[in-house]
C-alpha cells in the first residue's frame, strides 16, 4: 500500500505498468550500489591512517581507478547487447564481490582493486537501469523516472553511507563495507527474481544500430560531464579530512555529516524529478552548477567556521545532485539508437574529471587546505556551464 502511495505521488497512470511495478525496487537496489561506491571518500583519512599512507597516496590510487573506467565507451556498448535485468543483476552481485574484496584488504593497492571492481560493476548496473528507462519511458517524460532513480545517490549517503559510518565508528571502516557487501548482494538477488527475464536485450538490435556514432555536439555534453564530476569530486575526497583536521570529527560525527548532506542531495533530486521536464534538461542542468559556484567561493572563505562552512558544502553537493540529475537523461538520448554506449562515452568524460580531480584535491588539501579545493571546485562548475550552454546554442542554431 505505502509503495503503491509512493509511485502514485510521482508516476501517474499514463507511465506503463512496468516502469511504475519496478522503479521503487530499482531504485533500493541503486541505494544499496551507491552506498558501497560513495562510502571511501568521507573515511579517507582512517583509511590512509590504516594503511599508514598520505592522503595524497591515497588520492593517486583512486585516481588510477578512475583512469581504468576510461574504457567505459567500450562497456557501454557490450550492455547494450545484454538483457537488461542480466546487466542489472549482474553488476549488484559484482559490487557485492568488490566490496568483500575492499573490507578484506591486506594493503592499498588490494583496495584499489576492490575499488576498480565497485566502479566496473555498478558502471554494469547504471548503464543497464539508464538503458532499462529508455525502454519503458518516452524521452519527454524521462527526466521525471531518472529523478527517481536518482535519489538513490542521495539516499546512499543519506542512508547507506551513514549506517555504514556508524558501523565504522563501533569497529572498523572494513566492517561498514561489510555491511554493504551484504546489502547488495540481497538486492541482486531481488531484482534477478522481479524483472522480467525475456526483458528488452541489446543482441536483437541491428548492428548497425549499436555502432551509431556520436554527434559531434555530443562531446560538449561529455566536457560538462568532466567538468560537473570533476567539480564535486573536489570536495567529496576533501570534506571528510577537513572536518576531522579543522574541527576534530570522528568517524561517528562524519557519518552525521554525511546524513545532512544526503538530506540537501535528496532535496535536489526530488526537485529535479518534479522540474526538469518543465524546466528543460540544459537549463536545469546549468541552474544546479550555478549553485556550486558561490557556494565553493563561499566554503573557501568561510572554512574555519563550521555551521556555516557546513551550509556551504550542503549547498554545493545540492547543486551537483540537482545539475547532474537533470544531465543524465540528456547524456543517455544522445545516441538513441544504442542509449547505453552514448551514456558511457559521457560517464567516461566524468570518470576522466573524477580522476584527474582525486590527485589534484588530495595534493592542494595536504598542501593549502579545504580552501584551494573549494575555489577549484566552484571554476569547474563554470567549466560545465560554458560547455553546455555551447550545447544548448548547437541546438538551436
Amino acid at each position: 500500500m505505502l509503495k503503491t502511495r509512493l509511485v502514485d505521488r510521482f508516476l501517474d497512470d499514463s507511465y506503463s505498468a512496468e516502469t511504475r511495478r519496478h522503479v521503487l525496487p530499482l531504485t533500493t537496489a541503486r541505494l544499496t550500489a551507491n552506498a558501497c561506491f560513495r562510502f571511501a571518500p568521507p573515511f579517507l583519512a582512517s583509511i590512509s591512517d590504516d594503511f599508514g599512507i598520505s592522503l595524497t597516496r591515497l588520492g593517486v590510487a583512486l585516481m588510477i581507478t578512475e583512469l581504468a573506467m576510461g574504457a567505459s565507451p567500450l562497456l557501454g556498448s557490450f550492455v547494450d547487447r545484454m538483457h537488461r535485468r542480466t546487466a542489472m543483476a549482474g553488476g549488484l552481485l559484482g559490487i557485492s564481490a568488490a566490496a568483500v574484496v575492499a573490507a578484506a584488504s591486506p594493503n592499498m593497492w588490494v583496495f584499489v582493486v576492490g575499488i576498480l571492481l565497485i566502479s566496473v560493476s555498478k558502471f554494469f548496473f547504471d548503464i543497464g537501469l539508464s538503458a532499462w528507462v529508455n525502454d519503458h519511458v518516452d524521452y519527454e517524460r524521462r527526466g521525471r523516472v531518472i529523478g527517481i532513480t536518482e535519489t538513490s545517490w542521495a539516499l546512499g549517503l543519506l542512508v547507506g553511507v551513514t549506517v555504514m559510518g556508524l558501523v565504522a565508528s563501533q569497529t572498523s571502516w572494513r566492517w561498514g563495507y561489510a555491511v554493504g557487501a551484504g546489502a547488495v548482494g540481497i538486492m541482486a538477488v531481488v531484482i534477478g527474481s522481479r524483472l522480467d527475464p525475456h526483458d528488452v536485450a541489446g543482441s536483437v538490435r541491428e548492428r548497425d544500430a549499436i555502432a551509431a556514432a556520436m554527434p559531434r555536439r555530443g562531446y560538449l555534453v561529455f566536457s560538462a560531464m568532466f567538468f560537473l564530476m570533476a567539480s564535486s569530486q573536489a570536495m567529496f575526497v576533501t570534506f571528510g579530512s577537513w572536518l576531522e583536521d579543522e574541527f576534530g570529527f570522528t568517524e561517528a560525527g562524519i557519518a552525521a555529516v554525511a546524513f545532512g548532506l544526503g538530506a540537501f542531495e535528496l532535496l535536489a533530486s526530488v526537485t529535479s524529478a518534479r522540474r526538469t521536464d518543465v524546466w528543460g534538461k540544459e537549463r536545469s542542468a546549468i541552474a544546479g552548477a550555478l549553485l556550486i559556484v558561490p557556494s565553493g567561493l563561499l566554503l573557501a572563505a568561510l572554512h574555519t567556521q563550521q555551521v556555516p562552512g557546513l551550509v556551504m558544502l550542503g549547498l554545493f553537493l545540492l547543486g551537483f545532485e540537482f545539475a547532474i540529475v537533470s544531465l543524465l537523461p540528456l547524456a543517455a538520448n544522445l545516441i538513441p539508437e544504442a542509449p547505453g554506449r552514448g551514456l558511457g562515452i559521457v560517464l567516461a568524460g566524468g570518470m576522466l574529471g573524477r580522476a584527474s580531480m582525486s590527485v589534484v584535491a588530495t595534493a592542494a588539501y595536504d598542501r593549502f587546505g579545504i580552501d584551494v579545493p573549494a575555489v577549484v571546485g566552484a571554476v569547474m562548475a563554470l567549466g560545465m556551464i560554458a560547455s553546455l550552454a555551447a550545447f544548448s546554442r548547437g541546438i538551436r542554431s
